[in-house]
């Protein structure tokens, strides 16, 4: 028996119309395999199925399911590959690993610079204050985990980051396996606790450490820093992480591509 969804399963038009009439088949087909990745069906790095047979498991034309794939490969959530197929992203891969981290060295870049030295400074669970509760669509008290670390570069700490993640996805995240891992962290969300950060909003601004800020960083208590706030979700727009970073920017800048 085939329980894959199709364009049949959808409602008819005697039922209430769950997307508006006008929404164009592509679309339609984006969001059907978008179903799929969020219910794990595909994991990260795993291919699809090809267009072909996902054009007759939709019913739809060969066409149709190359246009919704290329808007999902335009979202970073899909990885064409010449010759060998469409694959799911994942955090693993190395044009991907930095998608997230837009400080950069004035000279060169993140590739040349090397990898972070990163070191696990407190990694604890506590119930969730309203703010925190709030930026996770989560309710105030609610078991969260915070995490410090601090990056540095060549020796130099340059980035204090503070964390908070929603306890029941993350359960058993300890200090001692952030530590062990030495991939990129969301990579490590993908493939031990199947969380797969997907999009992220920022704020930015620039502030003045606070005394603990200022010392895990090495920086007089007047040095300016920049501040990033970011809120991560994962499919269906559910946030899944909330990050403060402090930047130190005497020898490094933050870059964003626009287009």
């Amino acid at each position: 028996m085939n329980n894959h969804t199709t364009l049949a399963d959808t409602p008819s038009s005697d039922a209430p119309a769950l997307t508006p009439a006008f929404s164009p088949l592509y679309q339609q087909i984006k969001g059907l395999i978008l179903q799929s990745l969020q219910s794990g069906e595909w994991k990260p790095g795993e291919s699809i199925p090809s267009e072909m047979e996902l054009a007759a498991r939709f019913r739809v034309s060969q066409g149709t399911v190359r246009k919704a794939i290329d808007e999902l490969a335009s979202d970073n959530l899909l990885v064409r590959r010449q010759g060998k197929g469409t694959f799911v992203a994942t955090h693993a891969e190395q044009h991907v690993q930095y998608r997230f981290l837009k400080l950069v060295p004035d000279q060169g870049d993140l590739n040349t610079e090397g990898p972070a030295q990163r070191e696990i400074v407190d990694c604890k669970r506590l119930r969730a204050s309203a703010e925190i509760a709030r930026a996770l669509a989560l309710r105030a008290g609610d078991a969260v985990l915070q995490v410090r670390r601090v990056l540095s570069f060549a020796g130099v700490p340059t980035i204090l980051e503070d964390l908070w993640l929603p306890g029941g996805p993350f359960k058993g995240l300890t200090a001692e396996r952030l530590t062990a891992y030495h991939g990129p962290m969301y990579a490590l969300f993908e493939t031990e606790f199947g969380v797969r950060m997907v999009r992220a909003e920022e704020k930015i601004r620039a502030v003045l450490p606070d005394e603990s800020q200022s010392q895990l960083l090495q920086v007089p208590p007047s040095t300016p820093l920049l501040s990033v706030e970011r809120i991560a979700y994962t499919y269906n727009n559910t946030p899944m992480e909330l990050r403060r970073g402090f930047y130190r920017t005497d020898s490094h800048h933050y870059h964003n591509a626009l287009s």
